[in-house]
């Protein structure tokens, strides 16, 4: 479920300096960039612009000003688009003038950045697209690389997805595991019920007859975890918008529409963070 937590700026809250500036400190190590110092005059200038090759979702732009501005803060920076903007082939995102060496330095990291970035908002935006005019939302998941969280979610956002929770404790999901543990659907919402974190429970139900022991127990949401879509039909009829579902498991860009047809309220989707690919987005030397 979308949190109050997830309707914070995702960029705020992360530590984009620190991300920069360890980035950096791993792509330079402690000589810096060598070939740089060995071929260019100290001193040199260098005008560049930033484009993508694809049609493409843009997400990460002030992630990437921030790694050239870490190494050369009189940089000058033109940004022609705004994360979240579909934009053509061969548009121009930044331009970019300053202190060469530090540019070149930023590069890879920078275009990394933006190209990863870029990638799940238009991998994303892919999805929301093929579900459209249904009245099913499309949420991401904490499948995301350890460290990106905050800048894949944000990522996710700009292509059009809602968050689901960010953290294991700005949500509370009791999944297979905690049903097994607890000893059953009921005893698991039950108990969850007593421990009144104040978080709305959600349970994953893989069988339709888990579905009125997990109500009866006070369930305020339910995620039908790799069902059939006749057994989600199902599922949707049963429930008769007591409360939301959820649908997730192996969701792919040619079953997602048959998915939200169903009825569900939101379809969770692991492959736009986990499985995204880079977007096509380069430097290139263009002078004034």
């Amino acid at each position: 479920m979308q949190t109050d937590q997830a309707q914070l700026d995702l960029l705020s809250e992360a530590d984009v300096a620190g991300f920069v500036a360890g980035t950096l400190a791993e792509d330079l190590g402690a000589g810096g960039d060598i070939t740089s110092r060995a071929t260019i005059p100290a001193g040199a200038r260098l005008s560049a612009v930033i484009a993508c090759r694809d049609a493409v979702t843009i997400a990460g732009l002030e992630i990437a000003e921030a790694f050239f501005r870490h190494l050369d803060d009189q940089v000058l920076v033109e940004r022609f688009v705004e994360d979240g903007a579909a934009v053509a082939a061969g548009t121009v995102l930044l331009r970019l003038t300053g202190d060469a060496h530090a540019l070149l330095a930023a590069e890879r990291s920078a275009l990394n950045t933006l190209q990863h970035l870029s990638g799940i908002a238009t991998l994303t935006r892919r999805y929301v697209e093929t579900i459209a005019e249904t009245d099913c939302t499309l949420l991401d998941t904490r499948k995301t690389l350890p460290g990106l969280r905050l800048l894949e979610k944000y990522a996710a956002r700009m292509g059009g997805a809602c968050n689901h929770r960010l953290r294991l404790d700005d949500g509370l999901l009791i999944k297979d595991n905690h049903i097994a543990i607890a000893g059953g659907v009921t005893a698991a919402v039950c108990a969850a019920k007593v421990a009144a974190t104040g978080l709305a429970v959600q349970v994953e139900v893989d069988r339709l007859d888990q579905i009125e022991p997990a109500l009866a127990a006070g369930a305020d949401r339910l995620l039908c975890d790799n069902m059939t879509t006749d057994t989600l039909s199902a599922a949707v009829a049963l429930v008769a918008g007591r409360v939301p579902i959820e649908a997730s498991g192996g969701v792919r860009l040619d079953t997602i529409r048959a998915i939200a047809e169903t009825g569900v309220t939101y379809v969770s989707v692991g492959r736009i963070t986990q499985s995204a690919p880079a977007a096509d987005i380069g430097l290139d030397y263009a002078p004034a």
